[in-house]
């Protein structure tokens, strides 16, 4: 999958997170807000240090992935940025 063809797509991803609480009072974990898909790194990637300026964002990320269209197998995450608290990478 590294070079693009006719049975590959790539597809442009900004994530969002918030903080949610947990069954521990006091404590909080990242969930996912929001999940915005653009044709460009560059609007991805705009999107996310938009959202990550907003009160209520804990983070966001920017990133692409490959799909093989013929299989549905998907490449793992390649971060374009990560802005603000976002999950670790062994999350994903």
């Amino acid at each position: 999958m590294t070079s693009p063809d006719e049975t590959t797509k790539t597809h442009y991803i900004c994530q969002t997170y918030v903080n949610a609480p947990t069954a521990r009072a006091g404590q909080t974990s990242l969930k996912v807000d929001k999940l915005f898909e653009y044709t460009s790194a560059t609007q991805a990637q705009e999107r996310a240090e938009r959202e990550a300026r907003s009160d209520d964002c804990a983070g966001a990320d920017a990133y692409s992935i490959t799909e093989d269209t013929d299989s549905g197998e998907v490449s793992a995450p390649d971060f374009l940025v990560r802005l603000g608290k976002v999950p670790e990478l062994d999350d994903f």
